[in-house]
Parts: C-alpha cells; sequence; structure tokens
C-alpha cells in the first residue's frame, strides 16, 4: 500500500510527475490520500482510472469525499460523525469501516452470482417466447395473427418475468456467508 499526503500530492500535479506516480501506485494494491484536498483526492482517482484503465473504488465519510466518491467507479460512503454528504453521494453505504470486508466479500460475491444467473434465465426466457411465436407463424400460414392476447401477455410477463427473478435475487445465495468470508478468493470465481 501507498500513504500520501496533500503537500506531496501538491508536488506530484503541479510538477508533472503524473507518470512516475502512476509507475509507484502499480506496484501497490491500495493507495491511501491522507491530509488532502477534496480536488486532489479525485484527480488522483481521475488520474489512476484514466491512465491504468482499472476500476477504482473510494471510500470516504464526510463531505471533503464527495468528489472523490463521484469520481470512481463505485463509492462507499461512511455514515458517521462528519454528516451523510458521503453517503448521498456513494453507490453503497455502510455504518462503520468494519462492515467493508463483507460488503465486498459477501454481497459482492451474491451480486455476481445472481446477475449471472439472471442473464441467464433472461435469455431463456425469451428465447422460449420468441420460438413459441416464431412456430406459430408456420401454423397459421404467416397471416400475423397473434397466438397470445393482450391480457395473457400481461400476466406472462409479470408472473414469469417480475415474480421469479425477484424470489431468486432475495433467497439464493449458493455460498453461506461465513464460508466467503473465512475463504476471499471465491471473489474471483464470480468475475
Amino acid at each position: 500500500g501507498l500513504v500520501i499526503d496533500g503537500p506531496t500530492l501538491n508536488i506530484i500535479f503541479q510538477g508533472g510527475l503524473q507518470e512516475k506516480f502512476l509507475q509507484l501506485t502499480q506496484y501497490c494494491s491500495s493507495v491511501l490520500c491522507c491530509r488532502s484536498t477534496p480536488l486532489q483526492k479525485s484527480m488522483v482517482v481521475k488520474l489512476v482510472r484514466r491512465q491504468l484503465k482499472v476500476m477504482t473504488l473510494s471510500i470516504g465519510d464526510g463531505a471533503n469525499d464527495v468528489s472523490m466518491i463521484q469520481a470512481a467507479d463505485i463509492g462507499i460512503g461512511i455514515s458517521g460523525q462528519e454528516g451523510m454528504q458521503a453517503v448521498m453521494a456513494s453507490d453503497f453505504a455502510i455504518p462503520r469501516f468494519k462492515h467493508l470486508k463483507k460488503l465486498l466479500l459477501v454481497h459482492g460475491h451474491w451480486c455476481y452470482s445472481r446477475l449471472a444467473k439472471m442473464v441467464i434465465y433472461f435469455f431463456y426466457k425469451n428465447v422460449c417466447y420468441a420460438n413459441l411465436l416464431f412456430w406459430y407463424q408456420f401454423f397459421c400460414g404467416f397471416s400475423g395473427s397473434t397466438m397470445i392476447d393482450y391480457w395473457q401477455m400481461v400476466f406472462f410477463n409479470l408472473f414469469f418475468t417480475s415474480v421469479p427473478p425477484l424470489l431468486f435475487g432475495i433467497l439464493d445465495k449458493d455460498v453461506s456467508a461465513e464460508t466467503l468470508l473465512s475463504l476471499p478468493e471465491l471473489y474471483k470465481n464470480g468475475q
């Protein structure tokens, strides 16, 4: 990890040392900016995101972190004593920093898993429905008549498109939370 302060960031951005700074950050798994201005924090995130073409995650707990949270791909706001500005500007909100591990490893893995299965489900549903209409056109001699009236179509979409994904999204957990927390490498399987 790299810990860098505001005056050092000032020297980097004003002295044209961004390339050297980026080379240094490539050897780090995380970069921590302390005692820096909101503009400097967002400039670091934008620089890393633009030049290295990587996904960025910013975590903040106050109004001075809002620009950094908004500049990142994923922003996490920590609700605390400094107010709710960071939480309001973030993608995810957590009450304490210690909950970050569970947010990433458990809920992140479950989200990857659910989304991957839901994409397959939607392709399957739409292929089945399109095949049904396609083969019906052979049966009716390509007259353009509809096989399913409007109300049946509404109930088809209501029961087969909204209810199963909703239940699946709420109830599906392929691995328990305890297992995901004890084996962090399971997170990469979803990717």
